[in-house]
């Protein structure tokens, strides 16, 4: 009860309200203070006015009459005179002088709460002024007893009535609160729990019905999010569909394609002129295709696993890479090169980085080799502050602004002809599994740039 919602904003009520109601009970009990000194001061004029109507009252008659004020002696300022009017034996010192003619509001408050706040019963001397100008000043002596038990009496009563008062409000808002605000939230989180249980059901996305705005703006948010996230699952899982149709198809064109690669080999040995010229096509054609299928089948399988880290070479490794392709060259006038400290060492996965690098290498070579032209390939690296950086330029012919946009996506980056679009995407998530990144620093008419970036964190 008291961690829901509506629990708490019951207590929070109740409390403020309780504050509202001290923050008036000062100013009230004040009030209260002034009217009952001012009640004294008109009593006190109204048995002096009988002793001026009469000259010889008596002095039981007279004791009465203070006895009805509640004082205990009454001086009147008239024409500029002080007179004694009435009077009775006082049971001890005055303590303290209130002149009620010119006090302020805080004076008031001040003196009340003092008084409020102090057990012991004192004689005061009250001024003020007589009510229809009958005189300049009235003063009176009193007792602070009844004074006292009159404003706790009243305190009491107004703190009732306030206690009263929070607890029907805090009643009203709880109700209004939980019709308003929680029942709909909860009716939110209840499609939210009953949604969860089947996404891709279009019938269980959420209607707005709330009629107070920001409920209603929740609900238009989640109804979006909702139809978004139905839709995506649906088309994922289509995606999940054909992407195992693609893979079995793929793995029986590979051995269809792998037993017409054995086929090819004797064709080459033939010496018919024509088929001289048309077997090395036919046979990039079907290396092409057996390489699709193998990229296709190895990205179709479960995530790469994660690295094994170890320090490493990078220099030694970096001019395995640049062998391997060497020997793939041929007769192209491409050049490799390295530009790698001899010490340098590197935390990583010896086997991911070779991969990652032969498969930014690779690209370099067939993009420049597509051109016909002559070209360079430089691998680099440096160690910085917190992070190896390894980079891969060249320069072929860049790449176009669609490629760029789809770079490290699979199927949308390739832009040789016949490639797969995996190759950036492999290396991409090789680099991601040792916490670093992979970047492409430039791309134009000069060349293309990639860029490694390793973490140095978690060495030992």
């Amino acid at each position: 009860m008291l961690n829901s919602l509506s629990g708490r904003f019951l207590i929070l009520t109740v409390i403020f309200v309780m504050l509202a109601e001290v923050l008036i009970f000062v100013p009230s009990v004040a009030r209260f203070r002034e009217d009952y000194l001012l009640d004294r001061l008109e009593r006190a004029q109204i048995a002096s006015l009988a002793l001026l109507a009469d000259d010889m009252l008596s002095e039981g008659l007279e004791r009465e009459l203070l006895d009805n004020a509640g004082v205990y002696n009454v001086v009147l300022r008239r024409d500029s005179m002080r007179q004694l009017v009435l009077s009775s034996p006082i049971p001890g010192e005055v303590d303290h002088s209130f002149d009620l003619r010119d006090a302020g509001a805080w004076e008031l408050m001040r003196d009340a709460m003092m008084r409020l706040l102090t057990d012991d019963a004192v004689i005061i001397r009250v001024i003020g002024a007589p009510s229809r100008d009958a005189g300049q000043e009235i003063e009176v002596t009193m007792d602070t007893a009844d004074l006292r038990m009159a404003m706790v009496d009243y305190g009491l009563r107004v703190l009732v009535l306030s206690a009263v008062i929070s607890v029907i409000t805090a009643a009203m808002l709880f109700v209004a609160v939980r019709s308003l605000m929680v029942h709909p939230i909860k009716g939110v989180i209840g499609h939210m729990r009953r949604y969860a249980e089947a996404p891709e059901d279009a019938r269980r996305i959420i209607t707005p019905t709330a009629r107070v705005r920001e409920l209603r703006e929740a609900e238009v948010a989640l109804q979006a999010l909702e139809t978004q996230l139905t839709q995506s699952l649906r088309q994922k899982e289509r995606l999940a569909q054909l992407g195992g149709a693609v893979a079995r198809v793929s793995h029986d064109l590979r051995n269809i394609l792998t037993s017409a690669q054995l086929f090819t080999d004797r064709i080459e040995m033939s010496e018919d002129p024509a088929v001289k010229r048309m077997a090395p096509k036919l046979v990039n054609s079907i290396s092409r295709a057996v390489s699709l299928c193998e990229n296709t089948l190895a990205f179709g399988r479960a995530e790469e696993p994660a690295p094994v880290l170890t320090l490493f070479n990078l220099s030694n490794l970096a001019g395995e890479v640049l062998e391997a392709e060497r020997l793939a060259i041929g007769e192209d006038d491409i050049s490799l090169s390295e530009d790698i400290p001899a010490s340098l060492m590197v935390r990583g996965d010896p086997e991911q980085i070779y991969r990652a690098l032969s498969n930014l290498v690779r690209n370099a070579r067939q993009a420049i080799a597509a051109t016909g032209r002559a070209g360079e390939i430089l691998v680099a690296a440096r160690a910085e502050d917190d992070a190896w950086i390894i980079e891969v330029a060249d320069t072929g012919p860049g790449l176009p602004p669609k490629a760029q946009e789809h770079l490290f996506q699979p199927f949308q980056g390739g832009v040789r002809k016949g490639g797969s679009g995996l190759g950036l995407a492999i290396v991409a998530e090789l680099i991601r599994g040792h916490g670093g990144t992979l970047t492409l620093a430039r791309s134009d008419e000069r060349g293309s740039c990639f860029v490694i970036r390793l973490p140095m964190g978690g060495m030992s």
